[in-house]
């Protein structure tokens, strides 16, 4: 323990702990149950920036935003009740996403408790299935012990949230404590036996598939990834949004295994021989609902590498297991010697041309191709630019033919949330103000954080604001047409003026209904002093980039 030199407040208590634990950004709501570490962050603010947010789901999301960024726990501070449980909608991202993130709640006094005091939760019974863990500080004297834990366990293992309750007398109290040192994450190992084990699997194999997932990477682990699958000349298939993992233009890579997977790609998955599942927990979403491998027991031999042992096995039986976090693999992984002449070279060939062939965007209904767009953007933006997104089938022209060239080049929820796109795009222009960040959003999907562009604008955040513009909740009318054709109820949008939404908020706002209108307009957006909105008006027809609405209710009419 590190003595402290006199009497401090809990609020300085925290914070001092923040410090300790490398914290240098906290994304908050101010909230008067805990105005102690509100004050303890003035006296701090030369060591950490405070970002003040306008709603906390927002602020939840810049958070996780952040660690998936670092690497390190993104810390939000919420106030009790409505604070909390708009708070939450992050945890369940950090929590589904595997990204590290402290949530720090205040709390009604230790002498309220279970009165239903105003806006009292239970932390622990509340976020107790959300978050990796779910605690209350009752005593001053254990703070620098639960913050010690808490960055602990949101760093080990398999990376997640964790919520720790903040009373407010508590805060107010002077206590004269011990401050611990810093945390020190754990992963574990992968054994010599395991690898030796992953080596002779591969070498027997003739159709082997790598597929990498999860959270808990880092640029040094992808590097070492990357040497790996070269050196074995692997064809790479990476989880539902995390197609960053592996560089897209790669010779070895084959596409993302998600929502709208490429026919090609998906029939790969089925003729493998052998499937190296690292950090992906072979969710519903990259299994297209669990039907692309058997389960419990797969056709294919399978490899499944995962920091929590108790991923191992949950729903796919593996024939080698190992319990190892990402680095420790990867750098494990990129020693082996690999065969000197593989059988599978060809097939890894035929991977790539599988997945270059779908770059190609089709056309469109009406003016404006979405997906010239973004092959616009994918020739035009710098190999380190930042692209966000939320959730909505306008993600899958984004996710189909952008390229990400390396490490955190995408952020995105693998949870599938709406409203991601914008404190996403927030928090990687605060953490990397020299690099273009731009943010892609539905129109539902943007109006439900579009007022994180105050915030952007009070931090003089220069962030490119895609919003596409069908006047619906696109995701649910696709599914209306499938299952109730021509009974479109409840996913009609009448939208404001963007370009003028914008222009309230100091943001240049711009609009695009033409595709040969964007490039020139994208520029303008890129000059723009404090960032801009760029509108672009899509048919609603153009439902995925595969069919239409009326094709789909074409298909399901004809099927009753």
């Amino acid at each position: 323990m590190i003595p402290t030199p006199s009497l401090r407040t809990g609020g300085q208590i925290l914070v001092d702990a923040l410090k300790i634990h490398g914290v240098d950004h906290a994304f908050c709501v101010p909230g008067e149950s805990f105005l102690p570490a509100l004050d303890a962050l003035h006296a701090a603010r030369d060591s950490i920036r405070t970002v003040v947010c306008r709603q906390e789901g927002a602020a939840a999301h810049m958070a996780e935003a952040y660690g998936k960024l670092t690497g390190k726990p993104g810390v939000c501070l919420v106030t009790r009740g409505p604070g909390a449980t708009n708070a939450s909608i992050g945890v369940h991202t950090a929590s589904q996403d595997s990204t590290p993130m402290v949530l720090l709640v205040g709390q009604v006094g230790t002498g309220l408790l279970e009165r239903q005091a105003w806006q009292e939760i239970d932390v622990r019974a509340m976020f107790g299935s959300l978050a990796k863990w779910a605690t209350q500080v009752d005593h001053l004297e254990r703070l620098p012990e639960m913050m010690n834990r808490a960055f602990q366990t949101a760093v080990s293992g398999r990376p997640g949230p964790v919520v720790v309750g903040l009373p407010e007398d508590v805060l107010y109290q002077h206590l004269d404590v011990a401050d611990t040192r810093p945390f020190v994450p754990v992963q574990p190992q992968p054994g010599t036996e395991d690898m030796e084990r992953l080596r002779g699997l591969i070498e027997r194999s003739r159709r082997p598939l790598l597929v990498l997932g999860g959270g808990g990477w880092s640029a040094d682990a992808c590097d070492d990834m990357r040497a790996f699958a070269q050196a074995f000349q692997l064809p790479v298939g990476t989880a539902f949004r995390r197609q960053d993992l592996f560089d897209n233009t790669h010779p070895n890579y084959a596409g993302d295994i998600g929502v709208g997977v490429a026919d090609t790609l998906a029939q790969r998955v089925r003729q493998a021989d052998l499937v190296i599942a690292v950090g992906a927990r072979l969710g519903e979403t990259t299994t297209a609902g669990y039907t692309l491998l058997g389960v419990p027991d797969m056709e294919a031999r399978f490899v499944h590498v995962h920091p929590a042992i108790d991923e191992l096995g949950k729903v796919y039986r593996p024939d080698l297991a190992i319990n190892a976090g990402m680095a420790a693999f990867a750098a494990a992984a990129s020693r082996l010697a690999p065969p000197a002449d593989p059988v599978w070279s060809d097939w890894t060939r035929s991977a790539n041309a599988d997945y270059l062939a779908t770059l190609a965007p089709p056309a469109m209904p009406g003016t404006l191709n979405l997906g010239e767009v973004v092959r616009h953007l994918r020739e035009r933006l710098p190999a380190d630019a930042i692209v966000t997104n939320g959730a909505g089938n306008y993600t899958g022209w984004i996710h189909r033919f952008f390229q990400y060239p390396g490490f955190r080049t995408q952020l995105a929820p693998a949870s599938g949330v709406m409203g991601y796109g914008t404190p996403a795009a927030c928090a990687a222009a605060l953490l990397h103000p020299d690099r273009t960040v731009v943010c892609f959003a539905g129109d539902g999907c943007f109006l439900m954080n579009s007022q994180e562009l105050a915030t952007a604008r009070q931090y003089g955040l220069r962030v490119v604001f895609i919003v596409v513009n069908n006047g619906m909740y696109g995701s649910i009318r696709m599914h209306q047409e499938i299952h109730y054709p021509g009974r479109v109820f409840g996913t009609s949008l009448e939208n404001p003026d963007f370009p003028a939404l914008a222009a309230a908020y100091g943001i240049e706002g711009h609009l695009v209904e033409r595709t040969a209108d964007f490039a020139a307009c994208f520029e303008r957006a890129l000059a723009a002093p404090h960032g801009a909105l760029i509108e672009l008006r899509i048919d609603p027809e153009a439902i995925t980039p595969r069919t239409t609405l009326s094709a789909l209710r074409r298909k399901s009419e004809q099927g009753r």
